[in-house]
């Protein structure tokens, strides 16, 4: 694994447990066991870095959507993966989504993280409306309303499940939390 890689491990890794506020280039520093002036080199700012960890991320989370879609043509599989997915992602408790992490952030982010985060949810609902329209058709999905609205409500109810379970430290009360949801699925 090359240095920037690392460094990206890192710290997505501390920033999904801390917030973007919550760690220092002393901290990866430390924990990648180099110079701060290094850490420089591949991201010159802390701004920089968000940017980076936003856009692999973000990456990786469409990359997991596609697989959704290839491996199910029934909404409701695809919305129970993409719940388990934010569950996933709490690592027991001890972490939350990088997204869920820096949007607690917001006013210390830099205008470029800011639209890479605003495109990270705008992409989240895009899927999610997708599908519901299909839960529409399917009908896999009780009492569904207005898809956008649904994708809406969703990406609420996993973000808020995600921070009650990280402040608790017990990915029960995210079981809790989405299992309303769930229970209209069929």
């Amino acid at each position: 694994m090359d240095r920037k890689t690392e460094l990206l491990n890192c710290a997505e890794n501390v920033a999904r447990r801390r917030g973007y506020d919550g760690f220092s280039y002393a901290d990866l520093a430390s924990e990648v066991g180099i110079r701060k002036a290094s850490i420089h080199y591949h991201f010159p700012s802390k701004a920089d870095l968000a940017v980076a960890l936003i856009e692999r991320y973000a990456d990786t989370f469409s990359d997991a959507l596609a697989v959704i879609d290839e491996t199910s043509d029934i909404a409701s599989d695809r919305l129970a993966a993409y719940v388990q997915g934010y569950r996933r992602a709490l690592s027991g408790g001890a972490k939350l989504c990088l997204c869920v992490a820096f949007s607690i952030s917001r006013d210390s982010l830099s205008e470029e993280a800011l639209a890479e985060l605003e495109a990270f949810h705008s992409n989240s609902i895009i899927w999610l409306t997708k599908t519901f329209e299909l839960a529409n058709k399917d009908g896999s999905v009780t009492n569904t309303g207005d898809p956008l609205e649904e994708a809406t409500t969703l990406l609420a109810i996993v973000v808020g499940a995600q921070l009650v379970a990280r402040a608790a430290n017990k990915v029960g009360d995210f079981d809790q939390a989405t299992k309303l949801f769930l229970s209209r699925l069929a």
